[in-house]
């Protein structure tokens, strides 16, 4: 098979041993580099787009994909809309809601909450469903069969010195027919409590069904609105501005995005960070490259000398050397990819095996609510990672490459 001479010159110095240990010892310091980078960054990024992802289901578990609420001077109607979003292609469940600010009382502490009704006869898929697996004790059935249920936040429930089972008192902020600020007590019972491991809900938040929040509020106190399920909980940007059109002027709608938009830009924010500095690996890969190949230059002027004698231009020069760096730094590149990509993937099972021969727990349950590590693999990622050390490598091949063709051959003769 036919092959450019460039290209047969630079596999074969890629084949050969040489007889000078240090330049090897550098080739393979380089190309080990070069792959510890690469999976490096793959890991941690699919590490940090699995807490990503376990966030943003915590944070589902709580609140609504998307959300309809109504513009108090132009006042849409709810009821009416309800059956238009239903038929939304990627809308599973339209479900009211209703939102209160109320003061929990529990002697000798106070602690503002935002209470939150749910249509439990009505949810499917939506917030009881996604605050079961939050329960740390209790059940969100009790929201379903006892009026006189709430469920608290665990930082809550600290805070007051509440279990499942005691009594909360409930001061709800009124105004009278004349104006005049009162206030309405209502007493419920602990049905259970949840842990998102979000401080900002755990120590706010409190459900209560619709029924119950109705109740002990008044349409002037309380913000209504519709929730709606999807399924895909991704495309809610997008479901959102189709919401937005049916609904027109007299509704505010927004998605889970908007809602907790500073959680995930603090999250991208680390990512960008954390692929700048693992990033850093593999450019101290690459310069160790560049001193390998200038070495291997400075090892084959005579080579190059006999080589230009024969009529091999200085371009050709070039490319003997562009191989020779680019096959080193490509395979380092491919085998930080597959050893990157295998680790993401067994996180699941090497985390706990580390664990066990180590006898340390990375995520005590004591310090952190997710006591799993968890991984999220986005082949884009592996995509752009793989591409920006592609491109690093061979950047890297560029000046010794250059070099080797501006060695005289006269000169290297004389003194080689």
């Amino acid at each position: 098979m036919f092959h450019p001479l460039p290209l047969s010159i630079g596999l074969r110095y890629v084949r050969a041993r040489s007889h000078k240990f240090f330049v090897s010892f550098i080739t393979w310091i380089s190309l080990a580099g070069v792959a510890v980078g690469v999976a490096a960054l793959i890991v941690i990024l699919s590490v940090m787009n699995g807490f990503a992802g376990e966030l943003r289901d915590r944070l589902l578990s709580l609140s609504a994909a998307v959300r309809v609420s109504v513009v108090a001077e132009a006042g849409g109607n709810l009821q009416a809309l309800a059956p238009r979003l239903r038929s939304l292609p990627g809308v599973t469940a339209v479900m009211p809601y209703a939102e209160l600010q109320v003061l929990a009382v529990h002697e000798p502490e106070m602690l503002p909450l935002l209470l939150r009704g749910v249509d439990v006869a009505a949810d499917a898929g939506g917030g009881l469903d996604g605050l079961a697996h939050l329960m740390a004790d209790g059940s969100a059935e009790a929201l379903r069969s006892d009026a006189d249920a709430v469920v608290i936040g665990r930082i809550v429930a600290d805070r007051l010195g509440l279990a499942v089972g005691d009594t909360l008192t409930l001061l709800v902020p009124v105004v009278d027919a004349g104006g005049v600020p009162d206030g309405r007590l209502r007493q419920l019972h602990i049905g259970g409590i949840f842990e998102a491991g979000i401080a900002d809900h755990d120590s706010t938040l409190a459900f209560a069904s619709l029924a119950t929040l109705q109740a002990i509020g008044t349409q002037a106190s309380a913000d209504a609105g519709l929730r709606l399920t999807l399924s895909d909980v991704l495309a809610a940007p997008q479901i959102a501005a189709q919401v937005a059109r049916l609904a027109g002027p007299g509704f505010v709608v927004r998605d889970w995005t908007q809602d907790h938009a500073s959680y995930f830009r603090a999250i991208r924010i680390e990512k960008t960070m954390m692929a700048v500095i693992l990033l850093l690996i593999v450019a101290v890969a690459a310069f160790n490259l560049v001193a390998m190949l200038m070495m291997v230059v400075t090892d084959k002027r005579t080579d190059i000398a006999i080589l230009r004698t024969l009529g091999i231009s200085p371009g050709s020069i070039a490319a003997v050397f562009l191989t020779q760096g680019l096959v080193i730094g490509w395979l380092g590149v491919l085998a930080g990819v597959l050893l990157g990509v295998g680790l993401a993937r067994n996180v699941g099972t090497l985390v706990p095996w580390l664990e066990r021969v180590s006898g340390l727990q990375l995520m005590s349950a004591d310090v952190y609510y997710i006591t799993a590590i968890p991984s999220d693999l986005h082949w884009a990622d592996v995509g752009l990672i793989a591409g920006l050390a592609l491109a690093l490598t061979a950047l890297a091949t560029v000046y010794p490459a250059l070099r080797a063709a501006a060695t005289p051959p006269a000169e290297a003769l004389r003194y080689d």
